[in-house]
């Protein structure tokens, strides 16, 4: 998978893609990364990439021509192969998991906005989708791009070094995840449910299932009007709380 990302500011990504399972992927060829600085396509003196907005208001715009022909050579570089170029906006559409295992399939080119945000020319001519990481606002779309890259390559075969490691993650089935524990068996004054030492597998999972339940239902309950469960799965649920 390849993915560029148009940013002014490449060293904040630094650590992050030369730390744990995304340097591990990056460094086996799974995954291929490029950082791009706007700056570097601005016709301005002094490296600017911004302007006032017209019809006034606080803040700095990011110009279209810095913007427009730093992803035209990002797309030349993709030698044809195509790409969804992504605007991290938080008026676009709410990542979800459903929508990061939609994208591990493509090739991505992410634009970060600064400032006050970018002209909206530049984001109607050059990007094809706008995601949201949550209904609040950063100061840049840097940290929302390393949450998307992060929640996408997780479902990339590989990336995990398991081919179930993320099938049994949160949301992967709708719910959220069930609690898990390791040694020692009892710790500040809390033991680790007798059924998890039990060795039955068929009663381990039904407990993880009644847990995931339980948990969603407390903290998320919107999630569960979108969940589609087995018949195993729905008489487990129901058995436990007839």
């Amino acid at each position: 998978m390849k993915i560029s990302i148009a940013t002014l500011f490449p060293e904040m990504f630094k650590s992050v893609l030369e730390s744990s399972i995304m340097a591990r992927a990056i460094s086996s060829g799974i995954l291929d990364v490029s950082l791009v600085n706007i700056r570097d396509y601005t016709q301005q003196k002094h490296n600017a990439v911004d302007d006032y907005p017209f019809g006034g208001g606080d803040g700095m715009l990011m110009q279209v021509q810095p913007v427009n022909d730093c992803l035209n050579d990002i797309a030349k570089r993709h030698e044809g192969a195509e790409a969804v170029r992504i605007y991290m906006s938080p008026t676009g559409k709410k990542l979800d998991d459903k929508l990061a295992r939609e994208l591990c399939k493509k090739n991505l080119v992410i634009l970060c906005g600064h400032y006050e945000g970018i002209d909206e020319r530049a984001i109607e001519a050059c990007t094809d989708m706008q995601i949201s990481i949550g209904d609040y606002v950063l100061t840049g779309g840097e940290l929302p791009a390393m949450v998307l890259i992060d929640s996408v390559m997780r479902h990339i075969p590989g990336v995990l070094g398991g081919e179930q490691s993320s099938s049994v993650e949160s949301f992967a089935n709708g719910l959220l995840e069930y609690p898990q524990y390791t040694r020692p068996n009892v710790i500040l004054d809390k033991e680790v449910p007798n059924v998890l030492l039990s060795g039955n597998h068929n009663e381990i999972e039904n407990y993880r299932l009644i847990k995931s339940f339980e948990r969603t239902m407390l903290n998320r309950p919107d999630l569960l009007k979108e969940c589609v469960f087995t018949k195993k799965e729905l008489k487990v649920i129901l058995k436990n709380y007839l």
